[in-house]
């Protein structure tokens, strides 16, 4: 009792993440660095932005399951 699914309830573990074009939101399983997700989403991290909270975060910046992290497609004009 006391636990869902294998987990201690009130545990978070799961990350949100809103995707944008086309238009989404996905749940991870999991804290992670922004290349790992990137790679399990199988989207190149030079062609999408990584924000969380409202600040962009490089690479090996750590997502956490309260973070709020929008993926965006990089674009360029001229």
């Amino acid at each position: 009792m006391g636990e869902q699914a294998g987990r201690p309830q009130g545990l978070l573990t799961d990350v949100h993440v809103r995707l944008r074009q086309p238009k989404r939101e996905i749940v991870v399983d999991g804290a992670r660095t922004v290349n790992q997700l990137l790679d399990q989403l199988d989207m190149n991290r030079e062609s999408y932005l990584v924000i969380r909270n409202g600040t962009l975060v490089p690479g090996d910046g750590r997502l956490e399951p309260d973070d709020t992290i929008e993926i965006r497609p990089v674009v360029s004009g001229g």
